[in-house]
């Protein structure tokens, strides 16, 4: 591996993150945190100081997620859930394009999220029931976190993100790496300023965690994560992760060893939502799974984390408001029974994994921060220290950084490996050989920032035989065309999540046309898109809209293959 270069890190020159810091917190003297419904109920000054009080007196809390399209909309289920579940918190859904600033929103592609276009509607939202407003998804780590933070905490929010997507997220057509670390970072100043606690969340799944082979690597980012916030910003962060650990044992042993790390008060612990499956009924019993270790975990060691039942229609559609209520019913059915549940409960297994966690998560953190130093990056300027990880990536990262031997496997590197050899194990042996004897060239990529069907297709890919090219994630349609035209790659696996599944293929077909390239597009995922001639403002199935335009739409994995060996 070759030695780490500041100039090819940084050929474009050093961000200066101390100046950006300083400009974020000079506009704390016109933007402070405003009350909100939650507040006065609760007579805190911020959502820490509510959960510092639930810790001390064990209560357990709920979170549920919030965002739909249109404002008015969001706005009626923000209230409906309340009055049939009552969590304690919202994580509130932004659609992509609002990572965009505002003045060049207008024309770049939308997905299906929540679109609030003035600080005025922030605080609309935020109105209409005693909820705790999270503002999560493309805030932080956008070139519009300044001005969505901003918004955030005049609606009164005092935990705003996700820190962890400045890692790994990349909103289409914007490629400017700098402007987004240096908007960051003021946004972290802007927090870091106010006169109450405002905690920076961070959900480690939608960093580097999910792309990680070693839990203790994914500790130690949070390790990373704490020094740049605290010691750099002078602010608190708020970790959260649960999407990608569906085993029960380093579950408990993460969040274990992450409340040593980081003594702050936690976010959320997100559902294990790689769990579920078509079956509501199926996924109903992989709720339960992972919400009973994370209620029983809270419930004798609490580390400030909301509980998070995830609607089981997740994996289908954006829930609606009383499908989130009947998870949270659940949920809250569960939290009744747990009393009676604990003693039969050992969590010595788990507990004896804290130790190499923390020592693996140690060690990470000071190899890293080693290696920038010793490269000749300024490791005390927070823009410098974001972007350099940011452009090394998690497998590099990992290489510089991890754990020789590695200390612990991660639950979803071995979840994907059983589910490719699964998927395999479906192809009858003549199948097999004709993937292998064809030599079939196949590019894999994803419409969004969505990753796991990707990078499950280039493993099952790779060990059929076939021969696989990174199409990337997050890739613009014209950029896609490109590495189809160079590679030669006549098959493209696309997987898609957040709403573009039609018209991004149909901007895709139309540069492949324009290159005279004729592939075969077979695509996965959530295949959903809010139509502009609808009458409503939600996403509709496109599975015949995308067959109309050529592309062969696919259930699962096991389809795909079928009908590659097919072919």
């Amino acid at each position: 591996m070759p030695p780490l270069s500041r100039d090819a890190l940084f050929p474009d020159g050093l961000p200066d993150g101390r100046a950006a810091l300083v400009e974020g917190r000079a506009l704390a003297a016109s933007v402070t945190v405003q009350r909100c419904p939650f507040l006065d109920l609760h007579g805190v000054a911020s959502e820490a100081e509510f959960k510092r009080r639930a810790m001390e007196s064990n209560r357990l809390m709920f979170h549920a997620q919030i965002g739909y399209r249109d404002p008015e909309q969001s706005r009626r289920a923000w209230a409906e859930i309340y009055e049939g579940c009552a969590p304690d918190r919202y994580g509130i859904c932004l659609d992509w394009s609002m990572g965009y600033p505002a003045h060049l929103r207008r024309g770049k592609p939308r997905g299906t999220g929540l679109i609030l276009d003035t600080a005025e509607a922030f605080r609309a939202l935020t109105q209409m029931a005693p909820v705790a407003p999270h503002f999560g998804d493309f805030v932080m780590g956008t070139p519009a976190a300044l001005e969505n933070t901003a918004a955030a905490l005049q609606a009164g929010a005092t935990i705003i993100g996700n820190l962890g997507q400045y890692f790994t997220f990349r909103l289409p057509h914007w490629d400017d790496d700098v402007e987004t670390t240096l908007a960051t970072v003021r946004a972290l100043g802007l927090i870091a300023a106010q006169k109450v606690e405002v905690l920076v969340h961070s959900n480690l799944d939608d960093g580097f965690a999910a792309w990680f082979s070693d839990l203790a690597s994914a500790l130690g980012a949070a390790a990373i994560e704490r020094y740049v916030v605290e010691e750099l910003v002078g602010a608190r962060v708020a970790h959260c992760f649960g999407h990608t650990f569906g085993d029960p044992v380093t579950r408990l042993a993460f969040q274990r060893a992450l409340a040593v790390v980081n003594p702050a008060p936690g976010s959320m612990l997100y559902g294990n939502t790689t769990a579920y499956g078509p079956s509501d009924a199926a996924n109903y019993g992989a709720l339960a799974s992972y919400l009973l270790v994370d209620l029983m975990g809270q419930a004798t060691q609490p580390s400030g984390h909301a509980v998070n039942p995830v609607p089981v229609t997740e994996a289908q559609r954006i829930p609606a408001p009383q499908e989130v209520v009947a998870a949270h019913r659940a949920g809250r059915r569960l939290a009744e029974r747990l009393p009676g549940l604990l003693p039969l409960f050992d969590q010595t297994q788990a507990v004896a994994l804290v130790p190499r966690l923390l020592a693996g998560a140690e060690a990470f953190k000071r190899r890293a921060l080693d290696a920038l130093d010793g490269a000749g990056i300024d490791i005390r300027d927070p823009a410098q220290v974001l972007l350099a990880l940011r452009r090394l990536g998690a497998h590099r990262l990992e290489q510089i950084a991890g754990e020789p031997g590695r200390v612990l496997q991660s639950p979803h590197a071995t979840e994907m490996e059983a589910t490719a050899e699964d998927v395999l194990s479906q192809l009858d042996a003549a199948a097999r050989e004709r993937l292998r004897g064809a030599k079939t060239k196949v590019c894999t990529a994803s419409t969004d920032v969505h990753f796991y069907g990707k990078r499950l297709m280039d493993m099952i890919g790779g060990r059929a035989g076939l021969t696989m090219v990174d199409g990337g994630i997050s890739t613009d349609p014209d950029d896609l065309a490109e590495i189809l035209r160079s590679s030669g790659a006549r098959v493209l696996v696309l997987a898609t999540y957040n709403g573009v599944a039609l018209s991004y293929v149909q901007r895709l077909k139309a540069e492949c046309a324009a290159r005279n390239l004729e592939v075969a597009i077979y695509v996965g995922g959530r295949l959903n898109e809010i139509m502009s001639d609808a009458d409503r403002n939600l996403p509709v199935d496109v599975e015949n809209e995308l067959r109309q335009t050529g592309a062969i739409p696919c259930a699962d994995l096991a389809e795909l293959m079928e009908r590659l060996a097919a072919s």
